[in-house]
C-alpha cells in the first residue's frame, strides 16, 4: 500500500487551479458544440459562450444535454424571448 504525504496548497491556489481546469473543460466543449453559437451563428470570442441546459437538470452534464449558445442568445433563452428549435434541443445540429 503506497501511503500518501498531505500536500499543503493554500486556498488562493486550489481556486486558480480549479479556474483553470474549468477553463480548459469550456473550451473542449466548445469545440465539442461546434465552436459556435447553435441560436445565431455568433463565433467570436470563447468567453461569449455558454451551456444552455436543455432540460434545466445541471447534474446530468454537458455531452448532448447542452447546447452551445452565444451570452445574448442563453439570455433571451433565459427570458422566454427565444427558444432553440426542436432540430437544435434533438441535437441535429452543431
Amino acid at each position: 500500500m503506497v501511503e500518501r504525504l498531505p500536500v499543503k496548497i493554500s486556498g488562493e491556489e486550489l481556486i486558480k487551479a480549479v479556474a483553470k481546469r474549468r477553463r480548459k473543460i469550456k473550451l473542449l466543449a466548445i469545440e465539442y458544440k461546434g465552436g459556435k453559437c447553435q441560436i445565431c451563428g455568433y463565433n467570436k470570442y470563447p468567453g461569449a459562450f455558454n451551456l444552455h441546459h436543455i432540460y434545466g437538470d445541471k447534474s446530468f452534464g454537458i455531452g448532448d444535454k447542452c447546447i452551445l449558445v452565444c451570452a445574448n442568445c442563453h439570455r433571451e433563452i433565459e427570458a422566454g424571448i427565444t427558444q432553440p428549435s426542436e432540430e437544435i434541443r434533438n441535437g441535429k445540429t452543431r
